[in-house]
């Protein structure tokens, strides 16, 4: 807390009005993991010790906690398969394979003993979900040491984690261990696996790792002892002093979510640094067929971090590594496994993906389960606007895909609110839809509400107030609205809490002796401010701008045409005369939003064509 108030609030005049001070009220628990596992490549199965110490840095007493045991999702019968089995449109790459796994290819997490300062617990297992009773309740302000032994066996890759994938990578070990589950002001978030979203503590992890020496171990963190372990991690010209027999790599990470790390005997270990940013690490099979894929793909990750850093905020850890991991592409902190074959087309554009998660899911760490699209959306947008510029495509175009998506869904007839648990939807299309197509749209419609510069200069300070501190969606919308001075919570619970459409047209064009009148129409029921392009005959443009009163104001003039401002639509009216400013018969077209930034349902009324004259202009279909 500042004690002297002049230097608060001088400081707060030289940061331009724009310091978001984290609220004091958004206490955290803190977690600080401690962990020694042994792996049997020979039987999959994993022996280990957890120290876990947490702090309850919340004003509630707990009598319980509750650990997250994933690797049991992978058996016959678990919730995660019957979900599968019983959806209408399953993971191709799960479907019923849970409920084909034999005794020996199942995951499962074996608690052996768990104590709490020393004393037994009393616990229960209900699917992937633990249940502690503890023996001594734990006070506000109090830490408290759980040890634990388990033993688990690791599955046979159905989905993100697990052993032996298609493409041969031996373990992708991710939610692998028995994990705290998150206690916030909400309560706690216990959530049984089926395969969708994860949350986590923030806190600390120095994580040792046993197993046959010839595998190359990766994963979050910095390894410790590298100098005693070698495969690429010692520092150039160093001796590598290697003990006989099994190996043990020793990660630790601090300030983090998650531990995840994958291990094969046949991975390459190459190294890149980011200009003013991270050591990226690369660990890939030996492999001709994708050799030369691996070895462009790193650069495009240089070049990917550095426009994260400048464009959203700086990364702030000092490693990163990109995994082949056998399934598709998945984000843990300070790494992610992604497939390692296909084009070079495909694994960059999926390593652009997860690597900006690092910026959302890893920094931020928003609740992923309850908002999926505030992490899977904006690492969307991210990625596909860093993709454009370095592709050297168009970044005006960058978004289209998500239109799309979003544009089909409503066809199907399968769109639900948003604002839905990511593990409740009742398709796998509505779910991925609304959580990157519908969370990407969101913002590139929040681009065109607040104007550009105020969009960027929003997305870093959101990053740069939030990181590390869980931010929920309205603290997101709070950012924006200091930042652009607008009034923005009607658009985040239309887009977020409805399955309202925006669908405007041009209802009517008069010219009379009084000048040229164009009536607006509002055929949707999610209002938006609306851009009114005016093109000429003689090539000039203009740009009629009309707020939303909603907003209690409008965006800054971008100046990339001549722009006049008229004044504000009110919601409740669902029409809007406005006059132009020449006759109809130097016109050329009459656009609403040609950027179409705008999520509108139906375009084909949002262009009037007067270049044969308005006597032969049609109203567009309403």
């Amino acid at each position: 807390m500042f004690r002297n108030k002049s230097f608060f609030f001088t400081l707060l005049l030289a940061l331009g009005g724009y310091w978001l001070p984290a609220q004091d009220y958004r206490w955290q628990q803190r977690v600080e993991y401690v962990m020694d596992v042994t792996l049997d490549v020979k039987t999959h199965k994993i022996t280990g010790t957890q120290k876990l110490t947490y702090y309850n840095n919340s004003k509630d007493t707990l009598r319980k906690v509750y650990y997250h045991l994933y690797f049991n999702a992978f058996q016959p019968g678990s919730m995660m398969d019957v979900r599968s089995r019983n959806i209408a449109d399953p993971d191709g790459r799960v479907k019923d394979r849970i409920s084909k796994l034999k005794d020996d290819e199942i995951g499962y997490q074996h608690i052996q003993s768990l104590k709490q300062d020393g004393k037994d617990t009393r616990y229960k297992v209900n699917g992937t979900i633990l249940e502690v009773t503890l023996p001594k309740a734990l006070m506000p302000g109090a830490k408290t040491v759980f040890d634990m032994k388990f033993e688990s066996q690791v599955p046979q890759q159905i989905r993100r984690s697990g052993r032996n994938n298609r493409e041969g990578v031996a373990y992708s070990m991710t939610q692998w261990y028995p994990k705290m589950a998150e206690y916030d002001f909400q309560g706690w978030h216990a959530y049984q696996y089926v395969a969708r979203e994860f949350h986590g503590v923030w806190g600390d992890f120095d994580v040792k790792i046993t197993l046959d020496p010839t595998f190359v171990v990766c994963g979050t963190g910095k390894l410790k002892n590298a100098d005693k372990i070698g495969y690429g991690y010692e520092q150039p010209g160093a001796t590598v002093k290697r003990p006989e027999g099994n190996l043990t790599w020793n990660f630790v990470a601090k300030d983090v979510i998650d531990f995840a790390w994958a291990a094969d005997p046949d991975y390459l270990h190459d190294r890149a640094q980011v200009p003013n940013g991270p050591e990226l690490h690369f660990f890939y099979q030996k492999n001709d067929k994708i050799l030369d894929n691996w070895k462009k793909m790193e650069g495009f990750a240089v070049r990917h971090f550095e426009f994260m850093n400048k464009t959203f905020g700086k990364y702030p850890y000092d490693t990163y590594s990109i995994i082949q991991g056998g399934d598709g592409g998945m984000e843990y902190p300070m790494c992610t496994l992604i497939l390692g074959d296909g084009s070079l087309g495909g694994l960059v554009g999926v390593m652009l993906h997860e690597a900006a998660h690092s910026w959302y899911q890893g920094v931020l760490a928003s609740n992923e389960s309850l908002y999926p699209w505030i992490d899977e959306g904006f690492t969307d947008f991210a990625s596909q606007e860093s993709e454009a510029v370095l592709l050297n495509t168009s970044l005006a175009e960058a978004h289209t895909g998500s239109y799309n998506a979003y544009f089909s869904l409503i066809k199907k007839g399968l769109q639900e609110p948003i604002s839905q648990h990511s593990d409740h939807y009742n398709t796998n299309t509505a779910y991925s839809t609304a959580a990157y197509a519908m969370g990407t749209v969101f913002l590139h419609q929040l681009k065109y509400i607040i104007g550009e510069e105020n969009f960027y200069k929003g997305m870093r300070l959101y990053f740069n107030t939030w990181k590390f501190r869980h931010p929920e969606p309205n603290d997101f919308i709070r950012v924006m609205e200091k930042v652009s001075g607008l009034q923005l919570k009607w658009y985040m619970s239309y887009w977020v809490n409805t399955t309202k459409k925006i669908d405007y047209s041009i209802r009517s064009i008069l010219e009379n002796e009084d000048g040229l009148f164009v009536t607006l129409e509002r055929l949707g029921e999610f209002p938006m401010p609306v851009d009114l392009f005016v093109t000429y005959k003689d090539g000039s443009k203009q740009l009629y701008y009309i707020p939303l009163n909603e907003t209690m104001g409008g965006k800054p003039d971008e100046k990339t045409l001549p722009r006049k401002d008229l004044e504000a639509w009110p919601w409740v009216n669902p029409t809007y005369t406005l006059k132009i400013d020449r006759p109809a018969a130097e016109i050329a077209t009459i656009e609403i939003d040609p950027s179409q930034r705008l999520a509108d349902v139906d375009r084909k009324n949002n262009t009037a064509d007067l270049s044969n004259g308005l006597h032969a202009y049609s109203n567009p279909t309403r």
